[in-house]
């Protein structure tokens, strides 16, 4: 028999599968609204763990007692900004009688290991005494840092020298050639695009920065003659990118002393004047931060990577194969 009642077990299944999808949605709707919520709290976090996590860099240096400063120069040389300031709020510093600059680097940039040098030099020129410590390697640009200091100490088995110029341009002409990949370049001059690493470098590119290269090369022969009393004679016969141990820059007039990081501190603080143990400080080292976590140096990262071709006083293993 028919009838215009509602089925009300239809409805009923209909009401229970609404009433289902209502609820999916408002948990989803919380989940959304949970995700954003801590979102917005994290990056809260982030910016006030990054802004905190940064110990503070004043000019002033205020230190009791007399204290021998330490500052640490290691790995490659791609910025000379910290460790410029380090030295040069030490140099400023009453309570600092003495520097002590461990070098355990291969070298690097030009201009940075030459800013390096000139403020170390400038340590020396007040009449602070001021020591280079060499590590495991302390070649090219970190001998030409080491030139600044009144006495260079090096291990034994310290690596150093490397005194010379390098500049690595790549080649991936071949490479694009093979994938099918061209580039058109317009031009101001004809040495515009000079290191280009899509094309053969032409006669004329090579021998000028040939010219670039001695340019920069004849600045560390310079430097090594004014600060080791070396004639040019002897710093030509020593400079072609060889490397040396500390004992046999010893032996040729490259380094002062051998000794470890100890000798180089209690040198310094004899040289100052101090008496007993020598106390000593440095700075403390930037705290730990999320962006450290998540990203590390970002600005050494990047320097990494830039292609850009760039002289480099540098010790590289390459040269000992040459």
């Amino acid at each position: 028999m028919l009838t215009n009642q509602p089925n009300f077990t239809i409805l009923y299944a209909f009401f229970r599968k609404w009433n289902g999808i209502a609820n999916m949605a408002k948990k989803s709707d919380w989940i959304i609204g949970g995700l954003i919520i801590f979102g917005f709290f994290f990056v809260i976090l982030f910016f006030v763990m990054g802004i905190f996590g940064i110990s503070s860099t004043g000019n002033s240096l205020e230190l009791s007692g007399s204290k021998v400063g330490l500052v640490e120069l290691e790995g490659v040389i791609l910025d000379s900004r910290k460790t410029v300031h380090q030295i040069e709020r030490m140099r400023d510093s009453d309570g600092i009688r003495a520097i002590v600059l461990r070098v355990d680097t291969p070298g690097g940039g030009v201009a940075a290991s030459q800013e390096i040098y000139e403020a170390v030099k400038s340590v020396r020129e007040s009449d602070k005494p001021v020591v280079v410590s060499m590590g495991s390697v302390a070649a090219s640009g970190g001998y030409y840092v080491a030139c600044g200091a009144d006495s260079i100490i090096a291990n034994p088995g310290t690596t150093t020298g490397s005194i010379g110029v390098i500049m690595e341009i790549p080649n991936f002409k071949g490479l694009f050639e093979k994938i099918g990949v061209r580039f058109n370049v317009i031009k101001s001059g004809k040495f515009k695009d000079i290191g280009s690493p899509y094309r053969d470098m032409t006669s004329a590119e090579k021998a000028q920065l040939q010219q670039y290269i001695d340019d920069a090369y004849r600045q560390f022969v310079e430097v090594v003659m004014e600060n080791r009393d070396m004639d040019e004679e002897k710093v030509l016969s020593l400079a072609d990118g060889r490397v040396f141990t500390g004992k046999q820059a010893l032996e040729i007039g490259l380094v002062d002393l051998l000794g470890d990081y100890g000798d180089a501190i209690r040198i310094a603080a004899e040289m100052a004047g101090l008496k007993g143990k020598p106390k000593t400080y440095r700075f403390p080292k930037k705290k730990f931060t999320l962006f450290d976590v998540f990203f590390g140096d970002l600005d050494e990262v990047l320097k990494r990577l830039d292609a850009t071709p760039a002289l480099k006083y540098q010790f590289t293993l390459e040269g000992l194969f040459d």
